[in-house]
């Protein structure tokens, strides 16, 4: 497979008590909250490009753009769709977009770039 516009992944949750704002701390209403909103965009990135890159590379996140339109209470069927639409050399850039019932729960981009998983862990502080 090659790393071109168009890989896509898609997941599929069921609010639980676990995913709300008062579950995370960044809220104190039972619905998704918006870091477990970006926490699901970002692995369906991750899958999007999974099979495309090479052997001993990884991608890190680097930037994200998220606007979370509407709550999904607990028992929410949410379906999260994220979309390459950009690569340019290492860095990809995916659009995506989280939908519930007949809405958009929420869009946004992320920006992640490709790294060689050994020399990037290497790099970290001890």
């Amino acid at each position: 497979m090659t790393l071109a516009p168009g890989l896509q992944a898609r997941l599929l949750i069921m609010v639980e008590r676990e995913d709300t704002a008062a579950k995370v701390g960044s809220g104190d209403v039972p619905v998704l909250a918006t870091p477990r909103l970006l926490a699901l965009a970002e692995q369906a990135t991750v899958q999007a490009v999974a099979g495309a890159l090479d052997a001993g590379q990884t991608s890190v996140g680097t930037r994200v753009t998220l606007e979370h339109l509407e709550a999904s209470p607990v028992g929410t069927h949410v379906e999260i769709v994220a979309e390459l639409t950009g690569v340019d050399g290492r860095r990809l850039t995916f659009g995506f977009t989280a939908r519930h019932r007949e809405s958009v729960a929420a869009t946004g981009t992320i920006e992640r770039v490709i790294v060689d998983r050994e020399r990037f862990l290497a790099r970290l502080p001890r």
